[in-house]
């Protein structure tokens, strides 16, 4: 199940951030996202390549190539590989389910999508999960059964780039699930960069420094106990 992010090996970290959002008591470890009143993205024509990112006032976690709002009350999980210290995925943790958005490079023909929508859907067939294909309104969106685990995928096809947002939760909250990940979605900003690089690349994450600084913080924490017993 690697294609939509779900592995869990050995070497895999997450370090859990809480945001603090209008709603919630977490405490506030990034200053990207510290507003007092967050504007919902919902009804915006987004995503937003950045050479057309609207002034909105909208909080966002900027990771370089996206910069993603964050709901209400929500949670930020970065998932590291700890063999090579690079991150694999930030997650938006929601009370629907747990929202992961990804860019790849995409030709300038567009279209990108469309066909790894049709790959994705397969191998999600072949490991065993019941599949359903619909519409939506940037076209295929594929929803998937895993066990009591329900999944909706969806993908945009942008300037030589493609967004691909996937939501998983409990199946009792699989009806409001896609429109979390849509609002989510029509928020985000996306900075491809001008360098070329090969189709189907990911555009490289980069932590806030603030959020860096709280996991740094936590990887030393071990090494730092021992020198410190008697």
């Amino acid at each position: 199940m690697g294609i939509f992010g779900r592995r869990k090996r050995k070497q895999e970290a997450q370090d859990h951030v809480d945001v603090e959002r209008p709603g919630s008591d977490a405490e506030d470890t990034s200053v990207e996202l510290d507003a007092d009143d967050a504007e919902d993205a919902s009804g915006r024509e987004g995503p937003y390549d950045v050479t057309e990112a609207p002034d909105d006032g909208v909080p966002r976690m900027d990771l370089g190539s996206i910069r993603v709002p964050v709901p209400n009350g929500s949670q930020v999980q970065v998932e590291m590989d700890q063999s090579t210290g690079t991150v694999r995925a930030v997650h938006v943790v929601t009370a629907a389910g747990q929202v992961t958005i990804s860019a790849y490079a995409a030709p300038r023909s567009g279209g990108l999508w469309r066909e790894v929508s049709g790959e994705l859907a397969e191998q999600l067939r072949s490991d065993g999960a019941k599949v359903t294909l619909g519409r939506g309104e940037w076209g295929m969106e594929i929803s998937a059964i895993v066990g009591e685990v329900a999944l909706r995928f969806i993908g945009v096809d942008g300037p030589r780039w493609m967004l691909r947002g996937v939501i998983a939760g409990p199946q009792s909250e699989a009806a409001g699930a896609p429109d979390v990940l849509r609002t989510i979605m029509r928020g985000t900003i996306v900075d491809r960069g001008q360098a070329p690089m090969p189709v189907r690349t990911p555009l490289q994450i980069t932590l806030p420094e603030a959020i860096a600084a709280h996991i740094k913080g936590r990887q030393a924490a071990p090494q730092q106990a021992p020198q410190t017993q008697r």
